[in-house]
């Protein structure tokens, strides 16, 4: 689906639908809000279906009326929208007609947001194989997130996938300020970061799970970024334990939720290894607490999964971070491009 050639994209739906899905850079301009589209499905359904599309008429009517004033009132003769809504039928045609009315030569999406899904679906299925992933691989605390944004600055191409899912991928991954997105919305973001790289460039990406918190990454993605090239980041205990307290500062100020987190791992370490964690966490020792984290459960299930998962890990070249400072990963970020240029 070419977006690019349209000015604006524009969401006919309501925004409770607008904001579980949409097409990326679209704007929201429902033609019925979410208690009237409501309204009128009911009184379709349960009083008079004549009646019914006599009020969602007049709602319509009222509702595009006002986006002409307010969200397209800077708009001029030239301007090419394309509107949709969920199937492509009366919602986005009215819009649509509205606005050819004014002058406006404004398009449908023939087949809707239904339709779109559907191409979001079948190109996550084949785009991820047409580019050539760097996986940075290394234990929980060693600096993934923060040496991919190194790269990014240093002008390298980056998929950042937690970024995506807003959560740092472990069980105390949940940013405190941001929920994650619902799966199809993490997908349509998906694509357009996907779609926005250069398949003739080498993409760096975190070494990720089938699942980021709640949200599960495509497969054809998953398996190509286990088929890829990795690189082995190290760093030593003390320098992951101060990259961790600053990632998770949040629990620090709200030690009950991550004692809620850590309740979480019950099934795994057993109640009597939960409890020495939280009393850990009771008094403050956040350094000792992080440090039997990594020892007792992140490096042992990291063990578990990447050289099972990652089947190039063995060969993969080690880049050493030698402290928690910005300089440290710009540095290696530096080392990581100058060596993929000479190889």
């Amino acid at each position: 689906m070419d977006f690019k050639r349209y000015d604006t994209i524009i969401d006919c739906r309501s925004p409770s639908e607008y904001a579980h899905d949409h097409v990326p850079g679209a704007i929201s301009a429902p033609v019925l809000d979410d208690a009237e589209r409501a309204t009128v499905g009911t009184m379709y359904k349960q009083l008079c279906a004549f009646e019914a599309k006599k009020l969602g008429a007049s709602l319509v009517a009222k509702n595009i009326a006002r986006h002409v004033q307010t969200l397209f009132a800077d708009k001029q003769r030239g301007w090419l929208p394309l509107a949709y809504c969920w199937r492509g039928g009366k919602r986005s045609g009215a819009m649509a007609h509205i606005l050819r009315e004014v002058g406006w030569e404004a398009h449908t999406l023939e087949g809707g947001y239904r339709r779109y899904r559907q191409w979001v679906v079948a190109q996550l299925e084949s785009v991820p194989e047409k580019l050539e992933f760097n996986v940075i691989q290394g234990p929980t605390g060693s600096g993934k997130s923060r040496l991919l944004s190194a790269l990014r600055q240093a002008g390298a191409q980056v998929l950042d996938l937690e970024e995506l899912a807003a959560h740092r991928g472990s069980v105390l991954g949940n940013l405190p300020d941001r929920p994650q997105p619902s799966q199809k919305w993490f997908e349509s973001q998906l694509l357009a970061a996907l779609g926005a790289l250069d398949a003739a460039r080498p993409v760096f990406v975190e070494g990720e799970s089938k699942k980021i918190g709640q949200l599960q990454v495509p497969e054809a993605l998953i398996a190509r970024m286990r088929a890829s090239r990795c690189l082995r980041i190290e760093a030593a205990l003390e320098v992951r334990v101060t990259l961790l307290l600053d990632e998770y500062r949040h629990f620090l100020a709200d030690p009950g939720s991550l004692q809620a987190q850590l309740d979480c791992l019950a099934g795994l370490h057993g109640r009597e290894k939960i409890a020495g964690w939280k009393a850990l966490a009771a008094r403050g020792a956040w350094r000792e607490l992080v440090a039997r984290l990594l020892a007792e459960h992140y490096d042992p299930a990291y063990g578990r999964s990447s050289l099972k998962n990652f089947t190039r890990l063995p060969e993969a070249q080690t880049v050493r971070i030698e402290s928690a400072d910005g300089n440290a990963f710009a540095g290696a970020a530096e080392r990581i491009l100058d060596e993929l240029v000479s190889a």
